[in-house]
């Protein structure tokens, strides 16, 4: 099938990987203009941009598809694609765009729908103590991650799963579900879907700094979940003693929460007797 493929970040480079090396045909990438990035802030590609130009493949940035940008949604319609592809792209697609393909728009969502709509579904599942995660397969709609489900893969969240763990897994998993609903879709000349149970649905909103506050009043156990989830980014910290010290690493003993490696405000990171010595905690 002739295929749009649209993603920005790093979770979205396995798929492209994946639909390159199948039999399908990846006619253009959608992704986000290059932006300032790193110390220097210069302007960077995103990984998926980088990835298509490496199999040259034609790369797409428009700041926006929405219907006040006529000119851009021309363009995506004109490639004539059976099927768009998003994971991760970060823009908002209009219903001209969703209709566009034959066989419209499918998502791949690292939660298993209904639950953990949104934004950050991979740091949720992690914070508030899911021992189960995956990726599903949908069709596209104009509601945010509500549109029937295609295919799922299911994955185990332990005690120690980071979020950089979990993202790794989910991402490599999304690859291998895209091409099977892909093929499936193709041989059934439309996509079939499971709806979604609302009633079950749960909400997974845009991650802010303010969320990596630990609250040194909540259990070792939810102290424990927010900083293997939040980490790296927004990441969680404390105030300490001579201001905010970030905890990058913790573990449980004996329900006793430990933390490991910690960052005071304008220093390296260090262990945690370090940083008692240094009189930051």
């Amino acid at each position: 099938m002739r295929i749009i493929f649209m993603g920005t970040p790093d979770f979205a480079v396995p798929a492209l990987q994946t639909l390159i090396d199948s039999d399908h045909e990846v006619v253009a990438v959608y992704s986000q203009p290059p932006r300032p990035k790193g110390r220097g802030m210069q302007v960077q590609k995103s990984p998926v941009h980088i990835l298509a130009d490496t199999y040259g493949i034609d790369v797409h940035t428009p700041k926006s598809l929405k219907d006040k940008h006529p000119d851009d949604q021309d363009i995506f319609v004109n490639l004539n694609a059976d099927i768009a592809v998003v994971a991760a792209y970060g823009l908002i697609l209009p219903t001209r765009i969703l209709e566009a393909p034959k066989y419209g728009c499918i998502n791949i969502h690292a939660s298993l729908l209904p639950k953990w709509r949104g934004a950050s579904p991979i740091q949720h599942a992690i914070w508030k103590g899911d021992t189960k995660s995956g990726v599903t397969i949908m069709q596209m709609e104009l509601g945010l991650d509500t549109g029937p489900m295609i295919l799922k893969g299911e994955t185990d969240i332990t005690p120690t799963t980071s979020a950089q763990e979990l993202h790794d897994t989910l991402s490599n998993m999304g690859g291998g579900l895209l091409v099977s609903a892909l093929d499936q879709i193709k041989t059934d000349g439309k996509v079939s879907g499971e709806k979604q149970d609302d009633a079950h649905s749960t909400y997974a909103p845009m991650l802010k700094k303010t969320d990596g506050e630990i609250d040194p009043s909540a259990s070792a156990v939810d102290i424990d979940q927010q900083i293997r989830a939040l980490n790296p980014w927004p990441g969680t910290y404390i105030t300490g003693l001579k201001g905010r010290v970030k905890v990058l690493d913790a573990h449980i003993d004996e329900g006793i929460l430990i933390y490991d490696r910690v960052q005071p405000e304008g220093k390296k990171p260090m262990d945690i007797k370090s940083a008692q010595n240094g009189g930051y905690l």
